[in-house]
C-alpha cells in the first residue's frame, strides 16, 4: 500500500471539497427551481427590506439577460442576469455570482447597507459643490 504523503492528503481533501461544493450548489439550484424550469417566486423581508422575485412578463430589455425573471427590493427593480454556468449576478453585486435570484437579492441588500436602490437608468444626484 502506498505511503500517505502530504501531496496525496491535500489532493484527497481538495477532491472532497470540490465534490461537496458542487453538490451544495446543485441542491441550492434544485430547491429554488420552479416547475417550469425557472426559479420559484419569492416574497420575504430580509434585514428589514422587502425582497421579491417572480417570472417576468417579458416586456422590455431588462428581462432578456435575467432569463425572464424579475427581482425587486422595496418595489424597485434590481437588474439581475443569469450567467452561462447557471449562477446569478446583479447590478449591485456584479462580481459575486450566487446560485439563485433570491441569493442575489439578499447579497444586494447586504451591499446596500440600508441605502435605497436607485432604479437602473435613473440619474444619480450630483453632490453640492463645497464653498
Amino acid at each position: 500500500m502506498p505511503e500517505l504523503t502530504r501531496r496525496r492528503a491535500l489532493g484527497a481533501a481538495a477532491a472532497l471539497a470540490a465534490a461537496a461544493g458542487t453538490q451544495t450548489v446543485a441542491v441550492a439550484r434544485a430547491a429554488d427551481t420552479g416547475h417550469h424550469g425557472g426559479p420559484e417566486a419569492f416574497d420575504e423581508v430580509y434585514r428589514g427590506r422587502r425582497i421579491t422575485g417572480r417570472a417576468a412578463d417579458g416586456g422590455g430589455h431588462h428581462h432578456e439577460h435575467g432569463a425572464g425573471y424579475a427581482v425587486f427590493i422595496d418595489g424597485v427593480e434590481l437588474h439581475v442576469m443569469r450567467n452561462a454556468d447557471g449562477s446569478w449576478i446583479s447590478v449591485v453585486s456584479h462580481y459575486d455570482p450566487v446560485p439563485t435570484p433570491r441569493a442575489a437579492a439578499r447579497a444586494a441588500v447586504v451591499e446596500l447597507q440600508g441605502a435605497p436602490l436607485v432604479p437602473l437608468g435613473m440619474p444619480m444626484p450630483m453632490p453640492m459643490p463645497q464653498q
